[in-house]
Parts: C-alpha cells; structure tokens; sequence
C-alpha cells in the first residue's frame, strides 16, 4: 500500500513537472524532453554545494554517475588535489564505460549500478558515445543561496521594470543565472554585471568607454536588458527561444526556427559549432532557478538584504567626485558602491564625472535639500583633457606607462587597447590629465596656470609646471581660461540639479527619470544614451 501512495505521488509531481504547471509560470512551459534537465539543475542550485562535483552526461542529464566530494578551497593545495580526485573518479568511470561498449556484461555492485542508469538504451553504441560525454558539473548551492540574499536588494526595482515593459515578472530572476546577483560579475566571454552583457551588445543600449560603463547600472542595465529580451520574444513569438537567444544570440536562434520550428524540435535536433551545452541548458537553468530562489525567498531562516533605496539625479555638466562627495557629506567608497558604472578614473578624479551621467546618492532629507541646491562652482562646462602621445618605434605599452608614471592597466583602459596591450607606430595614445600632473611637479619653477572653468566664473589657481625651454611661452604672465560661446553654459541652468530629482526607494523604484523640465526619459524610450 506505501508503495502504491509514493508511486502516485511521484506521478502527480512529474505530471506537475513535464505539463509546466509550477512555480516557473504559463509563459515558462517544462517540455517532456527538458524535464531532466530541469531536475538536474534544481539539484545543482538546491542540493549540492560548490564542496562538491556530480560527474554526469552532459547529453542525457537524468544519468548521473557518482558525485565527488572535494576538499574545501580553502585548504591550502586544495586546487591540485581536487584535480587529481576528479580524474580518478573520471578514469574510473571511463574504464567499466569501455567495457560495455565492448559488450561486456557488468559484474561488481558499481558496474551494475552505472549499467542501470542506461535502462531502456543498453547498447554497445550507447555506451561508445557516453564515453565522450563525461562531464563535472560544480554544485552552487551555497552560491546561489547567497545570490537570493543580495536579490533583495535590487528585485522590487527590477520586477517593476519588467512589469513597465509589459514582461513576465519571472524574467526578474535571470540574474541568477547570469551572475548570482553580483554587479561585480565577470565572464570569460568578457560578459560584465548583473546582466552579463558583452561590450558589443551592451553599446546598442548603454554608454560604455573609458569613463562609464552602465553595464555595471542596476537600473539602466535592467531596461536594456528588458529591451533586448522583448525584442527577442518579438521576433521570436516564444519565451523558451527568447531566453536561450539571450545566450545564444538572436540570429542564429531565428535561423534554428526557420529550420526545425518548435523549440523541443530544435533541442533535439539542431546541431551548430556554437550551439552546445550552455545554449542548450540556458532555458532549462532559468526555469530550475525560478523554482528553487522562489522556494528559497519562502524561507523565513534566510534573510535577504534590504530593498536598494537611493536618490537619483543627472548631471547637467561635469563635476569633479571628490567635490561632489565632499558637498554631500558621505564616504567615498559609498559613493563608489552606489555608482557602480563610474570607471577609476573617474572615482579617483582624473576625469570629471561625465555630463548626462545619473548619479546616486542615499536617500536622507538633507541629501534631498542640497541635490535642489548644488552650486554652481561644483559644475564644469569641459571634460579634464587628455594629452595625445604618438606611439615612435621602439615604444612599448610599458615603456609608455613607465615614463608617464601610471600603470600599464590605466594606459589600456584610457585607449581600449585591450587585454593585450598592442599598439601600432604611429598611433596615438592618450595620456591621463593626473600623469602629465605627476610628471610636471618634477622640476619646475612656479607658474600660473588655470583649471577649466565652472559653469559660473572660470577659476584661476597657481600650480607648479615645469620652467619654459623657449623664452616668451609663460613667462610670468597669468593666463585665465574663459568658456568659449560653445563651452558656456548660461547662468539660468545652474543649479541644473534643481530640475531633475528622482528616488528610487526599493518598491517604488523610479520608472521615468526628469530630463531638463519637459523632457522625461522614460523606461520604454531608453536606448542608446544621448549626452
């Protein structure tokens, strides 16, 4: 009779699985030919930790093989012996794979154990191709837990956008997938932020250069991100090939449906150099991670963090951070965590925080009161200038970086030279404003040169530049720089800030930002950003 009850509750819990009447939603259905894969990643996500390593097929996810316990990352020489423990258990596991595909019968407890898992399918070219399949899979229970607990933080902002954009609000829990909810996520792909966007198709929607770079904007990067996935369904017509086109690409999934149709169709069948493991488990780990962080976010022992509450308001101009940070009165590295797509230049104030730029700021009375009142000495009508350097022979990234005393990493950055660092004679490079500062305070005499000015009064300060070789260039004369007609900013728009303030407070999260009085930027129109 138990017996009985347990087999009927495990077909209520398939039929429950394979219909698609679950947690995941009507627009996220669990096809019978991805159900396994399905249970599989719930149990990556929700069962074994990253202690620890399931060794399966990476083509029939229903079979596992064994799971290997790895010793903590901690220990020191963890790294080799874990290596070391997984190719035994692999070699293993090949050898009696080997024996059945040379027709042999198993004989031990184990080999009969692993010849069950092929029920149905034991066959000597089965077992031939299982042989390649071998693959370990890192639990991340533990990651994933964490992830839910920084979700917290940013899931009411980013539910609201999708429900803005008129999407299932279930595509609020991609990040998961994506990148645990770390705004700090990087990818080999180069893929960065919440999101995971690369550069290429993170600049049809967000400004990315040596300055900002929103891929790192929870905000900004929710909305391209809903963008891009309605554009996909668009062309699409169905969620399952929407999300895996959002790993997979857009092109070559509408080629896929032109050729097979139906999403089930194109998991069995369709066979490209690039459409492999990831793309087709992409679907299947986003459904599987819906289900387990809902289950998760029901547990009353886990605590997530508080909903993101800010203000908000955009620059008019450029500004200096250290300025703006002194004004306002709080950290600079809680300015730097609420505005995470300011690169280190700007951080560290080699460059002015560029004009157009959203800027954060906590959410405190006082803070309210003085974004309505910024002065307007705060507020630079130009960007600090760069000086260009022509790359000569025998120059290298190095040589350069060493005589401009920076860092290889900074001259890369300022001229996206890539992980590589090549230049090419000829070229020219740019030289951060705080490198030609460095070197100018060497040796010199004193001389008055100005700072760019604000948008009311240009400024005149006495800094030391090196001693002219010419005579009659600088010499003792005070040069003061004016605005030029193009440069100038009249006096009405500044304090600019007092037009545009916005908050986004956790679940009323903002969903239209106040542009310059009339104009409103809303989440439906934003795409590539205008300065």
């Amino acid at each position: 009779m138990i017996k009985k009850i347990a087999y009927l509750l495990l077909l209520i819990t398939t039929g429950l699985l394979v219909s698609g009447r679950c947690e995941a939603g009507p627009n996220f259905p669990i096809y019978p030919i991805i159900a396994p894969n399905v249970q599989f990643w719930e149990k990556i996500y929700g069962t074994y930790t990253s202690s620890q390593g399931v060794l399966h097929d990476k083509d029939d996810l229903s079979i596992i093989y064994a799971v290997i316990d790895f010793v903590p990352r901690t220990t020191p020489g963890a790294s080799k012996v874990n290596r070391q423990l997984e190719k035994m258990v692999r070699l293993r596991h090949k050898k009696i794979l080997e024996k059945f595909a040379d027709g042999k019968k198993p004989r031990t407890k184990e080999e009969k154990k692993i010849y069950s898992l092929f029920k149905g399918k034991q066959k000597v070219a089965v077992f031939h191709e299982a042989l390649d399949n071998l693959r370990v899979q890192i639990g991340l229970k533990d990651t994933f837990r964490k992830g839910v607990i920084r979700s917290g933080a940013y899931m009411p902002l980013i539910k609201k956008i999708m429900r803005a954009h008129h999407l299932p609000v279930e595509l609020a829990y991609l990040p998961h997938v994506e990148s645990s909810f770390n705004l700090n996520a990087h990818s080999k792909a180069a893929a960065v932020g919440l999101w995971q966007f690369t550069k290429g198709t993170g600049k049809e929607f967000l400004t990315i250069n040596e300055l900002v770079d929103e891929r790192f904007d929870v905000y900004l990067s929710t909305v391209a991100a809903a963008q891009f996935l309605k554009e996909n369904h668009r062309q699409l017509g169905a969620w399952p090939l929407a999300l895996t086109a959002y790993n997979y690409g857009r092109a070559g999934m509408v080629r896929a449906q032109k050729k097979w149709g139906s999403y089930p169709k194109i998991i069995a069948h369709h066979q490209t150099g690039i459409f492999k493991f990831a793309a087709k488990n992409f679907y299947s780990e986003f459904v599987a991670a819906v289900r387990v962080a809902r289950r998760l976010e029901n547990d009353r022992t886990l605590v997530k963090n508080r909903p993101w509450i800010n203000v908000t308001f955009r620059l008019r101009a450029y500004a200096a951070t250290k300025e703006l940070t002194d004004f306002f009165g709080i950290p600079d590295k809680e300015f730097e965590r609420l505005n995470p797509a300011l690169r280190d230049q700007v951080i560290e104030g080699r460059k002015y925080i560029p004009k157009g730029t959203l800027v954060r700021l906590p959410a405190t009375k006082r803070i309210r009161k003085q974004i309505k009142n910024i002065p307007s000495r705060l507020l630079y009508a130009r960007q600090i200038r760069d000086k260009e350097y022509r790359v000569r022979k025998g120059d290298t990234a190095i040589s350069i970086a060493k005589k401009y005393k920076i860092s290889v990493k900074e001259l890369a950055q300022v001229n996206n030279l890539g992980k590589k660092t090549t230049i090419r004679l000829g070229q020219k490079l740019k030289i951060p404003h705080s490198a030609l500062a460095r070197k100018n305070t060497k040796s010199s005499s004193k001389k008055t040169v100005t700072l760019q000015p604000s948008l009311k009064e240009s400024i005149t300060t006495k800094i030391e530049a090196p001693a002219p070789k010419k005579t009659g260039v600088l010499s003792g004369k005070m040069i003061t720089l004016q605005p030029t007609p193009k440069e100038k900013i009249k006096e009405d728009n500044a304090p600019l800030a007092q037009k545009e303030v916005s908050e986004a407070t956790g679940k009323e999260a903002p969903l239209a930002i106040a542009d310059s009085g009339s104009n409103v930027l809303t989440l439906n129109t934003l795409s590539k950003r205008t300065p």
